[in-house]
């Protein structure tokens, strides 16, 4: 999954870019607004960290952007205004959570899962298709629940799958995902080919009961066999 942190203090950015990483997040940082504006509305992320003091601007005033332009994110305003009137314009314009500087690492990080949970998974900690479960905070997959070993990649591109299973999943927004914005840089996407080719055999291999289908020209979609 991944997550922008939208921060213009070097230092904090840094150890909470680092402690998310831990957490088998992929991370992205911006440090003023118009870096933060520009993010938010060309890539997705699965949860937004906003601070509302910003070089250029506010991170008020890109709530309200993504409320006027309907953009869907999970957002977490991280802030040194700790007074209610804040805490209730942020939240009544769209944020998820308030947490106000300073804090604990750890509590981020609860809150961070607490969020993604609640918006995608309904409070779960598991995602299930077919015969196959994904345990998201185990890092753990099993088939007939028997366990099967995958790489980081490989696990995070299933459940990327697992959460638009009745979606089709372009290679662009899969790569995005996975391996972050700076996927620009890239040539082509071979990588993903491999990386799927190869998750492809593991669940073919420990008879699952769904597999890749690729879409020719344009993505992939998971579907039940």
């Amino acid at each position: 999954m991944k997550i922008l942190i939208i921060e213009d203090e070097p230092e904090l950015s840094k150890v909470i870019s680092e402690s998310l990483a831990k957490e088998h997040f992929i991370i992205e940082t911006a440090v003023d607004y118009n870096t933060a504006s520009e993010k938010v509305f060309v890539y997705d992320y699965d949860c937004i960290l906003l601070d509302i003091m910003l070089p250029g601007g506010t991170g008020i005033d890109i709530l309200n952007e993504l409320k006027k332009t309907g953009k869907d994110a999970n957002i977490i305003i991280i802030s040194a205004k700790d007074s209610l009137e804040d805490k209730l314009k942020g939240l009544s314009l769209g944020a998820d959570d308030y947490l106000t500087k300073p804090f604990h690492l750890a509590e981020l990080n609860a809150r961070v899962h607490a969020v993604l949970r609640r918006k995608k998974l309904e409070g779960k900690n598991t995602l299930e298709y077919g015969n196959l479960t994904l345990d998201i905070e185990r890092r753990q997959v099993s088939i007939n629940d028997k366990t099967i070993n995958l790489n980081r990649k490989e696990f995070d591109i299933l459940e990327y799958f697992l959460l638009n299973k009745s979606r089709l999943v372009t290679r662009t927004a899969l790569a995005e995902h996975v391996w972050g914005d700076n996927i620009d840089q890239a040539d082509n996407f071979d990588f993903i080919y491999y990386q799927i080719k190869n998750l492809r055999k593991k669940l073919q291999e420990s008879d699952a009961t769904i597999t890749i289908e690729a879409i020719y020209g344009v993505g992939y979609k998971l579907k039940e066999q």
